[in-house]
């Protein structure tokens, strides 16, 4: 999977928004101490940074050794490679051990992953009681209506060239298997809906189209989803503004382990 990202890590830094700070502070809320957090795939580390004002040290992991050069850097924050070879026990390690960690995100991420390997690594370094996992994702992209229906021709086109485990992200969570006891953000198939607007230039946002993979999946199998002619129907439906509020739909669900049931 690490594959998929490497070639745009480049420009993943720069496409991609930044997550509201308000999402953070709830998520910090959510638990009673502040030592410890985990963030799984956490790319070029934009989520890591902003845990990082809420938890004293970050512990920040990715796939993709190519994310992981453009990380930000941090002094809260350190950056592990994690390759798919690594053992269960060696994660665990390499986190904190077990029932170490108070929070643990993946932004944007969850759905890559090998949830048989993933979850029973994060019920092993939550604390019991206290420790929240929280996952979240945005897939559908709002300008003006008439922008919009040219995203949503772009977002059907890409169809053929995603990742199957990207569906979870393109049903906006709704299948995502999520065996954590409910915390009030959302629980399995009913996430929490948020919408996060940003202010962006038409420069910017196709900046953010040309990062998505299943577009680099399309470009490698010689289908070009951003041809000229497209990019010009979107920079006139774009019209002349220099900067356009874009809202991403977002999902997101949090839980906890419950000691009792799930070890």
């Amino acid at each position: 999977m690490a594959g998929l990202y490497d070639k745009q890590a480049a420009i993943y830094l720069d496409a991609r928004p930044r997550y509201p700070s308000e999402w953070f502070s709830m998520l910090a809320s959510l638990t009673p101490d502040h030592s410890l957090a985990w963030d799984a795939g956490t790319g070029n580390g934009q989520a890591a940074i902003d845990v990082s004002d809420h938890y004293k040290q970050v512990i920040a992991t990715d796939i993709s050794e190519e994310q992981l050069k453009h990380a930000i850097k941090h002094p809260q924050v350190q950056y592990f490679h994690s390759p798919s070879s690594m053992s269960e026990d060696e994660l665990v390690n390499l986190v904190g051990g077990e029932n170490s960690v108070d929070l643990v995100i993946a932004a944007t991420a969850v759905h890559w992953f090998d949830l048989e390997k993933f979850y029973p690594v994060v019920k092993r370094v939550l604390k019991k009681p206290g420790g929240v996992v929280a996952v979240w994702s945005y897939n559908i992209i709002q300008v003006i209506p008439e922008m919009d229906l040219l995203l949503k021709k772009l977002y059907e086109n890409t169809f053929p060239f995603q990742n199957p485990k990207a569906m979870y992200a393109y049903e906006c969570y709704k299948t995502l298997p999520f065996p954590f006891e409910s915390v009030g953000v959302g629980c399995e198939g009913q996430p929490l809906e948020l919408d996060m607007p940003r202010e962006m230039s038409f420069e910017r946002l196709l900046k953010l189209l040309s990062s998505a993979s299943a577009v680099n999946t399309a470009k490698e199998q010689g289908v070009n989803l951003l041809s000229e002619e497209f990019v010009k129907e979107l920079e006139n439906a774009w019209g002349g503004a220099e900067f356009r509020t874009v809202n991403f739909r977002s999902y997101m669900l949090a839980g906890k382990v419950n000691s009792l049931l799930q070890k």
